[in-house]
C-alpha cells in the first residue's frame, strides 16, 4: 500500500463509493492513522480544485465525498443533469422540519407541534430515506421516535445536523393585545 500516493487512493475510493465514507473508517480500512487520511484528503482537495476538475471534495453527513463543483450547478441544471429537488408537500416539509430540529421525536410530539396528524408525511419522509426511527421512548406505550437520516443530510448537503441553520426567533408579543383578540379599551 505504500507504493500508492494516499491521495490518488482516497480519490479513486471515494469515486467508487459515491456515498459519504467517515475518515475513522477510510483509515481503519487502509491501515493509516487518522491524521494521514486527512492530509491526504486535503491534499487531493488542492490537488481537484487547482487542476480545474469539476469535483470538489466535500465533508457531509458526517463523512467525505467527491461532488460537482458548485460552480457548475446552474449549467448542470440547464442541461437537465442537476440534482432533483426534494418534492415534499407542505405538511411533509413541517414535518421534516420538527424531525430535524426536535429530534429524536415521538409522533405524538410532532403532531402537538404541528397541530395536525403527521402519519402521512411521515410515511412519505420514511419512504423517500429522509426521516427512520431511531429508537423507542422510554416511556409507558414506549412510543416510536424518529430521526434524520444519512441521505437527509447529504440531500441538503448538510455536514451534520449541527450545520442546519438556526430557527428564527419568535416574533415578540404584541403589547397592544392581551391575547383575547382585543386591543385594550375595547
Amino acid at each position: 500500500m505504500s507504493a500508492v500516493d494516499p491521495a490518488r487512493l482516497l480519490e479513486a475510493i471515494l469515486f467508487l463509493q459515491g456515498e459519504p465514507v467517515a475518515v475513522a473508517a477510510l483509515a481503519r480500512r487502509l491501515s493509516l492513522p487518522e491524521a494521514v487520511v486527512e492530509e491526504a484528503l486535503e491534499r487531493l482537495a488542492r490537488r481537484l480544485e487547482a487542476g480545474g476538475s469539476a469535483l470538489r471534495v466535500v465533508r457531509v453527513a458526517g463523512g467525505v465525498a467527491l461532488a460537482t463543483d458548485p460552480a457548475l450547478d446552474a449549467a448542470l441544471s440547464a442541461a437537465d443533469f442537476g440534482q432533483e429537488p426534494v418534492a415534499l408537500s407542505h405538511a411533509a416539509w413541517e414535518t421534516l422540519a420538527v424531525v430535524a430540529y426536535r429530534q429524536p421525536v415521538t409522533r405524538l410530539e410532532i403532531e402537538t407541534l404541528r397541530r395536525a396528524n403527521p402519519e402521512r408525511a411521515l410515511a412519505t419522509l420514511i419512504e423517500r430515506g429522509l426521516v427512520e426511527e431511531v429508537g423507542r421512548k422510554d416511556v409507558p406505550g414506549r412510543p416510536i421516535l424518529y430521526g434524520t437520516t444519512p441521505f437527509f443530510l447529504k440531500a441538503f448537503g448538510l455536514s451534520g445536523l449541527e450545520a442546519l441553520p438556526p430557527l428564527p426567533e419568535p416574533p415578540a408579543p404584541d403589547p397592544e393585545e392581551d391575547g383575547t383578540g382585543s386591543s385594550p379599551g375595547t
